[in-house]
């Protein structure tokens, strides 16, 4: 890839993109690549996650080459920048699309054996592996990364970033169940076997008490919120205890860990086996 890597860099550093003539067939040829999981961008390398900004510049080249058209597709119009429509899969892809009004932009991956529950939006730049199920009106944000046999359930939203480039994606690693109406955002990592419980919120301002350790996870200027492995994270609040506010008896939105996965809790969360 250290050639494509190269000609992204040029393209995306050029003024006038549009009117290089190799710069759409270099773009085409890097989407395809993206569409296969053969380019991701983000990647665990030694136990790391390393974000590669240069896959970001070429999906942010591909808007800038792009122009309006018109699509259909399930008896739906839509008018997009032509340079990611959405994806059409066949029986050989191995994924259930099932019927309802999903959509998946070209240029994200989607492993075989995935479960696509309708509606729900997979954006371009999303990496999403084996085993997992997409529950309805869930979206997986552009350049989000997703594990093996993670469950997103009904809304949950995972959100994208494209810009700032060298900014981490939100990452969900393997096993994790992400509930309802959650939404993590801002680069947020969720590690493995995580659990986080029905409207659960993450984000890079919000702080996580770990009541079982008696810890406080926060987000850095060198690194994300981080939920450790295998925690159980649910909504909670804390009170406000300064000024006039304390005398409202107002408190502030907090994450909390209550405990971490055992079996009682994996059998709650499994998903059976013919779901899949």
């Amino acid at each position: 890839m250290t050639s494509l890597k190269s000609s992204i860099e040029r393209l995306a550093a050029l003024g006038e993109v549009e009117r290089n003539p190799e710069a759409r067939s270099t773009f085409l040829e890097f989407r395809d690549q993206l569409t296969q999981g053969a380019i991701r961008a983000a990647e665990k390398i030694d136990g790391r996650w390393v974000v590669h900004t240069w896959v970001k510049h070429g999906i942010l080249l591909g808007f800038r080459l792009g122009e309006l058209a018109e699509m259909s597709g399930g008896g739906l119009s839509f008018v997009d920048k032509d340079t990611f429509p959405a994806r059409q899969f066949s029986v050989a892809d191995r994924v259930r699309v099932v019927p309802g009004g999903s959509s998946v932009r070209m240029g994200a991956y989607v492993a075989p054996s995935v479960i696509c529950m309708p509606p729900m939006f997979i954006n371009v730049g999303a990496y999403v592996d084996e085993g997992t199920m997409i529950d309805s009106h869930a979206l997986v944000g552009s350049c989000a990364q997703i594990g093996k046999r993670v469950h997103l359930s009904a809304a949950a939203q995972i959100g994208g970033v494209l810009e700032p480039v060298n900014a981490a994606p939100v990452i969900i690693e393997d096993d994790v169940l992400v509930g309802g109406n959650c939404g993590v955002y801002e680069g947020t990592l969720v590690r493995t076997r995580a659990v986080l419980g029905a409207g659960t919120i993450l984000t890079r301002s919000t702080p996580l008490y770990d009541l079982v350790r008696g810890e406080l996870y926060r987000a850095t200027a060198e690194a994300p919120l981080e939920v450790p492995d295998g925690a159980v994270v649910v909504p909670g609040s804390r009170a406000v205890k300064k000024g006039a506010h304390a005398e409202w008896n107002l408190s502030l939105y907090t994450p909390v860990i209550v405990k971490y996965r055992d079996e009682k809790t994996d059998r709650g969360v499994e998903l059976e086996d013919w779901l899949r």
